[in-house]
């Protein structure tokens, strides 16, 4: 299993505001003609499980074909495998600050 580029904290922010390609039928997994294009802004991603940021989860994460989609190779510049997110890190403290 490859490792994934960066430590995700699940806020959900990538899976609802980037485009992205991604696996339409996971039962098919990351072949041709199996890919599409997540590209509206605000679209969330329709393997997203979840309604509350920092506890959203992935229900393709598991399959073991997820390290050859583009979502487990996206990354941010990391220096090292143990870094969290600084998009979710950030979405997360400001979420606790509003909240506080």
């Amino acid at each position: 299993m490859k490792i994934s580029p960066m430590i995700c904290l699940r806020c959900g922010y990538c899976c609802f505001h980037y485009a992205v390609v991604i696996v339409d039928d996971p039962d098919k997994g990351p072949v041709e003609h199996n890919m599409k294009c997540k590209i509206e802004p605000g679209e969330r991603c329709q393997h997203l499980l979840g309604d509350t940021p920092g506890e959203y989860s992935c229900a393709i994460h598991d399959r073991e074909w997820y390290p050859d989609t583009p979502c487990f190779h996206y990354g941010q510049i990391e220096r090292s495998l143990d870094t969290e997110c600084r998009m979710g890190k950030y979405i997360l403290e400001k979420r606790r600050e509003n909240q506080g």
